[in-house]
């Protein structure tokens, strides 16, 4: 516990100190250039006791908190003047002591000037991603990034870049931070760092505070400079599609829909991170050495001190409050769940600390609202699937920016089968008065209904409403009141809704159901400072979004793991479209189970199959838990009208509901491409073989078995080259029998006859996909027991046709 009382928050991220000098002179750097100048006090290179310590005190603390991730940064100063065999002994150390407690994501930021391959070849043996700072071309990079003597860093970091984008490295390429200067054309930056292809760029503000504000231009008289060259980067970045992550146009993004940020500078996330200098201490965040001299500090060191006694220090405490550590003015604020108060540091002025808004205050408001309005606008124009995008999603895979593009669309198609809705069923008073509700905050905050129509679950309502019968305007008129209540929560209007209740059951599209009992027709919802209240037959229920909630409210749970925001949806009655029985609700221990396969499932996708990772932390948000097979089989199934959801039998390991996830989310992505783009005559009405199918199916059954085989053979692939034993061999006759049998099924869908144009191009994507799988070395036993499961399916097809 805290000091004041309440649970620790567990740290999970930790900046190493590996050498606390530079090889650079940049006169923007944090460390040694702004108010706190400890590093003069500190030991050049860290000690063997420090990483030893280190490494315990992290193994420590996840045992305790069972974290199933920690990320663990090497840094500096810069950290490849500690030598190879220091950073090797790092590695070794952490490795080591966390084997069998967590999973260690472990990175270096580097300025790259010295990167060599003798370095390249120990961070591929400890698999330690790369970051690099770089800002912008030469020109933008030389006003900051020089030598002590003024010499330009430029070309060596070039050089160290060309190095990491080597394919035998390239998947160590972790991305480019780069720093913002206004004086710099934000375009020709973009266009710099974007040529160089990296995975993720990181825009930061330059550390500043109200004591020593930033540079600002003479005619930035709104204070919105930074907005504007950010925005600027912003329009370039989605003109070109979005070739790579934005870290601050993500988070921005994500948290617009209510999701997690991906940074400490946005949103409302508690923090999670610990600093270990040189010497051993502890710090809070470096980022605070901007603000005065021993702002960092915390009187701990590794040797003497837990982790869950620097979790506990003020200091980190009062970052972990969310809105209420923030001031009345930021409080206040319209887009306060995105911008979070901004970064920590950028909030201090002498006599109020940190209880002060952004130093760029405008500029995030500005920057929040216009993204917004953007992507509104964006999402008003029908998204179209280029051929790259085709292709993409053809080889199986799907990046952030391909998958956010299906998203979109399918929103389309929410919004505008809300619409048909509306104008299709007969209205109620209730109904129309939901929908003045929903009208008005569609213009004052639209993210906040899209948040509710982007879910799974809305569409399945959309379309029973839309099927007729005698209940369906009963139907339609309760799940327009259901979307403008739970809009109106997420966007924490005032404006009370008056919802019908179906079955004594009170339906929060996203949010949860409330058990109000038989007999109660209706409730009224409406928003506090501390959550909510449903008020319904003289009863008042409250629900609490942190404290206490109504014995009665079932909510939704969300997970954050590491990337992925995931909710765990066993409460909405219309997740029961999956063709299998919906689990009931499920127990805090069932429901923990859940989280911690899913955690453990998810850091398996992330390590061993990374190119599927970006797609589903972009496109998956829920898992819903289906009722177990009365043999004990997996079971899992996509429903093709409920986008970004997947239904499962929690399996019996971890490894399996990777197997799962994958595999599901291949059907979800199809579906969504099939609603963009025609890829067969929909008129064709012959029947196929499909290896794996003991019936015929039909062409688009056959195209959705194969792409999500397509993830199957990955998955094979992957677990026989990472075990060993039994389980290597059990794995490569399964990724033998998947190729062959998923190559035999393309070549029938290539020669089908009733392919379009695009679905020709896609099912050439597979087979190239396949091609790759062609040259595996499978032994013979495996070969051979593969062909026989093979053989047997065929036979025993062809007796049943027969």
């Amino acid at each position: 516990m805290t000091p004041m009382g309440r649970p620790i928050h567990p740290l999970r991220q930790f900046v190493l100190k590996m050498h606390s000098r530079c090889d650079l002179a940049c006169d923007h750097c944090y460390v040694f250039e702004h108010a706190d100048q400890s590093w003069r006090g500190r030991p050049i290179v860290t000690s063997d006791e420090v990483l030893k310590a280190t490494a315990e005190r992290i193994a420590e603390h996840a045992t305790t908190h069972g974290l199933d991730t920690v990320h663990v940064v090497l840094h500096g100063g810069e950290p490849l003047l500690a030598g190879h065999t220091r950073l090797r002994r790092a590695a070794e150390e952490l490795h080591r002591t966390l084997t069998g407690v967590c999973a260690l994501d472990l990175r270096i930021h580097t300025n790259a000037v010295t990167l060599d391959e003798r370095f390249l070849d120990l961070f591929d043996e400890f698999d330690i991603k790369v970051g690099v700072s770089l800002d912008g071309d030469k020109a933008a990079n030389d006003l900051h990034r020089r030598y002590a003597n003024g010499r330009s860093s430029h070309d060596r970091v070039l050089r160290g870049i060309a190095l990491l984008d080597r394919p035998r490295y390239r998947h160590l390429f972790a991305g480019i931070l780069c720093t913002i200067d206004v004086r710099n054309d934000p375009v020709a930056v973009y266009d710099a760092l974007a040529e160089l292809r990296p995975p993720r760029v990181d825009f930061l503000l330059p550390h500043a505070t109200w004591d020593e504000p930033p540079l600002r231009p003479a005619d930035d008289s709104d204070g919105t400079a930074y907005a504007r060259w950010l925005l600027a980067v912003y329009d370039r970045w989605a003109a070109d599609g979005r070739p790579m992550d934005v870290r601050i146009f993500d988070s921005v993004l994500r948290t617009l829909r209510g999701d997690s940020s991906l940074t400490e500078s946005l949103g409302l996330a508690p923090a999670d991170l610990a600093v270990i200098e040189t010497d051993g201490s502890f710090e809070q965040a470096d980022s605070l050495k901007t603000a005065y001299d021993g702002a960092p500090v915390t009187g701990m060191d590794v040797i003497t001190h837990s982790l869950d006694d620097v979790a506990a220090h003020p200091g980190l405490v009062a970052r972990q409050q969310g809105l209420d550590g923030l001031s009345d003015q930021c409080r206040a604020c319209p887009v306060v769940r995105s911008c979070g108060g901004g970064l920590y540091a950028h909030r201090y002025r002498t006599g109020s600390d940190f209880l002060n808004p952004s130093v760029y205050c405008s500029d995030l408001l500005r920057l929040i609202t216009d993204i917004r309005d953007r992507h509104m606008s964006d999402q008003s124009v029908q998204p179209a699937l280029a051929d790259e995008h085709l292709d993409e999603l053809a080889a199986g895979l799907g990046s952030t920016a391909t998958t956010d593009l299906l998203a979109r669309h399918q929103l389309s198609l929410g919004r505008e089968l809300l619409g048909l809705v509306w104008h299709e069923t007969p209205h109620t008073p209730l109904g129309e008065a939901a929908w003045e509700t929903l009208t008005l905050l569609d213009g004052t905050a639209p993210e906040s209904v899209d948040r509710i129509l982007a879910h799974p679950y809305v569409r399945p309502w959309a379309l029973r409403s839309l099927e007729g019968g005698t209940d369906a305007a009963e139907i339609a008129m309760r799940g327009v009141a259901e979307i403008a209540a739970a809009a109106a929560l997420r966007a924490g209007r005032a404006e009370a809704v008056v919802v019908p209740v179906h079955e004594g059951v009170l339906r929060l599209p996203t949010l949860g159901t409330l058990a109000l009992g038989d007999g109660v027709e209706q409730a009224e919802v409406r928003t506090d400072n501390e959550g909510f209240t449903v008020r319904a037959d003289g009863t008042t229920y409250t629900v609490s979004w942190k404290g206490p909630k109504d014995p009665a409210w079932r909510g939704s749970r969300r997970f954050e793991l590491d990337g992925w925001a995931v909710a765990l949806e066993d409460t909405d009655p219309w997740r029961d479209c999956h063709g299998h029985p919906a689990h009931p609700r499920l127990g805090e221990g069932e429901a923990e189970a859940w989280r911690a396969d899913l955690a453990a499932a998810w850091a398996w996708i992330r390590r061993e199959l990374p190119q599927y990772a970006p797609g589903i932390a972009a496109g998956l948000q829920v898992v819903t838990p289906l009722g177990p097979a009365s043999d004990g089989s997996d079971i899992s199934s996509a429903a093709r009208d409920a986008f970004g959801a997947v239904a499962i039998a929690r399996p019996a390991a971890p490894e399996s509901l990777a197997l799962l996830l994958v595999h599901e989310f291949q059907h979800v992505k199809l579906g969504a491409v099939l609603d963009l783009t025609d890829l067969y005559d929909p008129s064709c009405d012959k029947l196929f073989y499909a290896p794996w199918r003991p019936d015929p199916r039909p062409l688009e059954g056959l195209l959705q078995g194969t792409y999500a085989h397509l993830a199957v053979i990955e998955f094979w692939f992957a677990r026989w080259r990472s075990a060993d034993g039994d389980t290597a061999r059990m794995a490569e006759v399964q990724f033998s029998r998947w190729r062959d049998q998923t190559a035999e099924a393309v070549e029938t869908l290539a020669g089908s006859g009733a392919l379009t144009p695009a679905g020709e191009r896609f099912v050439a994507g597979m087979r190239g996909t396949l091609r790759g799988f062609r040259t595996a070395d499978v032994g013979a036993e495996a070969l051979r027991a593969a062909r026989q499961a093979a053989g047997e399916h065929r036979g025993a097809w062809e007796a049943a046709a027969r």
